[in-house]
């Protein structure tokens, strides 16, 4: 695409998708010699005001030399990028290397002069910022450091674009012009301000397809039956408060409307907006459908069509020509192969989704990345949706089906500071950005609860269609690293609506103390056995006998609330014969009225399924009555374990129908959740105390610590010597040891024994007592196979080992032994720190030994560490008892091991050619440590897309 003089091929990798602030997509490309009637297009529609604050001068038109010079870039010295929406630019962007003197320059000067255009109608998109963002990217990539612009005064938006951006600045105003220069590398303000802006355009680019004003179902048939048509009657039933548009080119011309809505054989003969688009066509007929929908203006899509990725290779190539084809003309899709989307608001009532009914209005937000399993959770949250006080429903509903475009990422950016969701509930099949994912995740579980249940994990492939990224990490490490950022992480997706009731309707409890009362001595012995297995720290279960009244039960309630020796209650609750619903109903009024004077603490409920007791908590008149009269009082089915009921027996909220939002009723109290099993409830409580002591933890965030002996320079150096030699490199023991000392980490030194006289002389150098091991790969770190002798001290027991290792496992060139200091006794460790091209840099420690490894016994922390993560991490092993003076046994000194840790993190993060350190074993005394043994491999860095610009993910 470029000239021959032209100093570089065409940089494809700058090319970008990218969210504005108002949602909408755009195209970030560099501007090539192709470009020239677009740019002079484009220049004609910019107002006389925006061409004066970019040239200082009225400049009307651009001449045949000015198109020439912005069209033409050698990519390094001279770079031009554009945005363009619907194939046509609407802004650009260029900067010019300059010397000291401001005349153009090439390499190794540094600075660099930027300015940009933007076409009026786009000014205020954030258009400018996106752009600001990639051209930095670009010319940090060509060695500019700095950036320099000229303004005039009276441009405010420019000079704010730049002031805004976060970089360190430097003003000055000279001649009438105000003189901006600002470096390029990000700092911790330009990235907080990036991500800050990435939140606000994802949200809202979400929010458009889950707020329309108006909506068009394309391919709505003309007869009853079909997905369209479905789709389109479950709209219209919801009473979807927007306007409605049926479109199917099949429509006989004179026909107006279908089922009482406006009928269409195009979107372009729609007279007004169409803000979202669910289309229902053919595989084959989509493309023309989205060239009509980005013509008129359509914001996003519900893609429903199957034959995308999930139906093979040539399905995977349409899909992605999908995706490119909608972000030309600035739109997001769902889909494809969606379920749909539902938003129950009163203000929208939108359910363009294939769920014959609307769900329940609530508190909770649902992604399903299946829509078997969207289906699912919605009848599991519909049949368990019962509290004392009303009813817990969904607040929003997205199944991404194929996750093309908008994944989980976008969806939680949304949840995170709507006002209608307090629980994000999320199924996923696959994580696409993990990196991403738990940056969001932490901060989204900052706010509220985020519970995740992970398909596939299990070394099952990821559904066709869903684009992943590699990872080399199993998925027990990749569920660590969410529990570290405050995800609520469960097996099934029963524990994800259980945890989810829990926390949608209940307080976060203050610790682990749990109280247990109820009429079931039996139940009261399981539920505290289950609080038990879980960690928790259960008082002694009051047994109010089965003649217990609901006074009886209020009474208990009441004085185990204002106990401040419990943190939580737990009331298991069996029927009494002969009373049916009355007395379940005036048992659930008895705990409600109970949980009043005492909102603080979470309570639950245990019930044997032979009542109605799950009903009557949602069904209590005098607590929730019914804002419509003419509602069944049966609209709730019981709960029946997991049978899930029939479209038809899941009830619709009628428009007149507003319940109190769940969780937060008109009165203040908090709805009760109900489980069939103690082990369930007491499960769910668990998850909640975690989260809640994550939440205190993270409110105050721990430091980095600074140490005076690293040497950061000297290893940079170091390690650029060392990776001249080639791509990768496992170094040997001599650099890994001058590397790691760098850092303060002192490996004892381990001197090779190809003979029994080198190791002799080896002892003499080192100073005995020493160990002879043998270092041969299958018996490396493996002490209970025999391959390691200690306390040799003198020489005569050392000739004596080194004759009965080569005796038992062979040749000395087979053992590889080596000769080693003694080190003082203490408890076995290992330290990793490995970079995963989808995670990021990773933290793993646990104890020495294959029970370690067999059982799985290593914590996990993503880099860098704090000093909270380090010590939280040697304490979340299971066997970290055997550091704290398990049975009579002297505590090792845990500070020196967290020291250690902080000091592997920060040599990883300092340097990311550092990919792989392994510490093997680290033993842990009493008073210090020993590290035994160490490797270090290097290699040119992965890329991290999160220090660059905003972008979308590539297709």
């Amino acid at each position: 695409m470029q000239s021959a003089s032209d100093r570089h091929e065409y940089p494809a990798h700058w090319e970008a998708d990218v969210v504005l602030r108002d949602g909408g997509t755009a195209r970030v490309r560099p501007i090539t010699a192709d470009d020239a009637e677009r740019l002079v297009s484009f220049y004609e529609q910019v107002s006389d005001e925006s061409k004066y604050y970019r040239f200082f001068a009225p400049y009307p038109r651009l001449s045949a030399k000015d198109v020439h010079r912005f069209t033409h870039h050698d990519f390094v010295d001279r770079v031009g990028l554009a945005a363009l929406v619907g194939g046509e630019f609407i802004a650009t962007v260029r900067y010019d290397r300059i010397g000291a003197d401001g005349t153009p320059a090439h390499a190794p000067a540094d600075e660099a002069e930027v300015a940009f255009l933007v076409q009026d109608a786009h000014q205020g998109r954030g258009v400018a910022s996106a752009l600001l963002e990639h051209i930095a990217a670009v010319a940090r990539e060509r060695g500019i450091r700095r950036f320099a612009a000229e303004v005039l005064p009276a441009n405010t938006k420019m000079i704010k674009v730049f002031t805004d951006a976060g970089y360190t600045q430097k003003r000055s105003f000279e001649d009438g012009v105000v003189r901006l220069e600002f470096g390029l590398e990000p700092t911790d303000r330009s990235l907080a301000v990036q991500y800050a802006r990435e939140q606000r355009a994802e949200a809202r680019s979400v929010r458009r397809l889950l707020t329309p004003g108006s909506v068009a179902v394309i391919g709505a048939g003309r007869t009853p039956g079909g997905v369209g048509r479905g789709i389109l009657g479950n709209i219209r039933d919801a009473g979807f408060t927007g306007r409605l548009y049926a479109v199917n080119r099949a429509f006989e011309e004179e026909r107006t409307e279908l089922d009482g809505v406006p009928a269409h054989r195009s979107v372009r003969e729609i007279d007004g907006t169409v803000d979202l688009a669910v289309v229902a066509v053919p595989a084959e007929q989509v493309p023309e459908v989205v060239t009509e929908c980005g013509r008129h203006g359509v914001q996003g899509l519900v893609v429903v069509s199957a034959g995308y990725a999930e139906s093979g290779p040539e399905g995977r190539e349409r899909q992605r020509a999908l995706v490119r084809h909608a972000r030309a003309y600035g739109m997001r899709i769902i889909g494809p192969n969606a379920f749909g989307v539902v938003n129950t608001s009163p203000e929208v009532r939108l359910n363009a989704s294939l769920a014959p009914e609307m769900p329940r209005p609530g508190r909770i937000g649902l992604f399903a990345q299946s829509g078997a399993i969207g289906i699912a959770l919605l009848s599991r949250l519909h049949r368990r949706g019962g509290g004392v006080t009303g009813v817990t429903g969904v607040s929003t509903f997205v199944s991404s089906g194929n996750r093309a475009d908008v994944s989980g990422n976008d969806v939680m950016q949304y949840w995170y500071d709507d006002p209608d969701t307090d629980v994000v509930l999320m199924y996923l099949e696959s994580i696409g950005n993990p990196r991403k994912f738990t940056r969001l995740a932490r901060r989204t579980a900052a706010v509220k609860p985020l519970v995740v249940v992970q398909g596939a994990r299990h070394g099952g492939a990821a559904p066709q269609g869903h684009p992943v990224r590699a990872t080399r990490l199993p998925h027990a490490t990749v569920s660590a690293l969410l529990r570290q950022a405050g995800v609520i992480r469960v097996d099934t997706i029963t524990e994800l609506v259980d945890a989810g009731l829990l926390l949608a309707r209940q307080p976060l409890p203050a610790g682990p103390r749990v109280a247990i009362l109820g009429n079931s001595e039996s139940l009261g012995l399981l539920t505290h056995d289950a609080c038990l297995s879980e960690g928790l720290r259960p008082l002694p279960p009051l047994d109010l006998t089965t003649a217990a009244s609901p006074a009886d039960f209020r009474a208990a309630l009441s004085e185990a609330l204002a106990d401040d020796a419990c943190d939580a209650v737990v009331v298991t609750a069996i029927p009494a014969l002969g009373e049916g619903a009355a007395g379940d109903a005036a048992l659930a009024e008895a705990l409600r009225a109970a949980t009043v004077a005492s909102p603080a603490k979470p309570v639950l409920v245990v019930h044997v399924e032979l009542g109605g007791l799950a009903e009557a908590l949602s069904a209590a008149t005098s607590t929730a009555p019914h804002t419509n009269p003419h509602a069944s009082p049966h609209a709730t089915p019981p709960v029946t374990g997991d049978r899930t009921p029939a479209p038809a027996e899941t009830p619709s909220v009628p428009p007149e129908q507003t319940p109190a939002p769940a969780g937060k009723p008109a009165d203040g109290t908090h709805l009760i959740p109900a489980y069939p099993a103690a082990e369930r409830a007491v499960r769910a409580l668990a998850q909640a105390v975690t989260y809640a002591r994550w939440r205190r933890d993270t409110a105050e965030p721990g430091k980095v610590p600074e140490y005076e002996d690293v040497d950061e320079k000297g290893a940079a150096e170091l390690i650029e010597r060392l990776l001249a030699r080639g791509e990768g490199l496992t170094l040997g023991s001599e650099e890994t040891c001058e590397l790691l000392g760098r850092y303060g980490i002192h490996v004892h030194r381990a001197l090779p024994a190809p003979t029994p006289d080198a190791a002799v002389a080896a002892a003499r150098a080192l100073g005995r007592p020493v160990a002879l091991k043998a270092t041969a790969p299958h018996l490396r770190h493996r002490a209970d196979l025999g391959g390691v002798r200690l306390d040799l001290a003198d020489e005569e027991q050392l000739r004596r080992a080194y004759e009965e290792l080569t005796g038992l496992f062979g040749t000395p060139a087979e053992l590889r032994p080596v000769v080693q200091a003694m080190a003082p006794r203490g408890v076995d460790t290992v330290v990793r720190a490995v970079i995963d091209p989808a995670a990021g840099a990773v933290l793993s420690f646990g104890l020495a030994g294959a029970a370690t490894q067999l059982l799985g016994d290593t914590a996990h922390r993503l880099i860098p560490v704090t000093d909270r993560d380090a010590a939280s991490l040697i304490r979340s092993i299971r066997t970290a008892p055997l550091l704290f003076g398990w049975r009579g046994s002297d505590p090792v000194d845990t500070a020196a091991l967290e020291e250690l840790l902080q000091r592997v993190s920060r040599l990883v993060d300092d340097h990311p050619e550092v990919v792989a350190v392994s510490l093997e074993p680290v033993v842990v005394a009493p008073r210090g440590l020993s590290v035994l043994g160490a490797s270090v491999r290097l290699a040119p860095p992965p890329a991290r897309d999160d220090l660059g610009p905003r972008t979308l993910p590539a297709y």
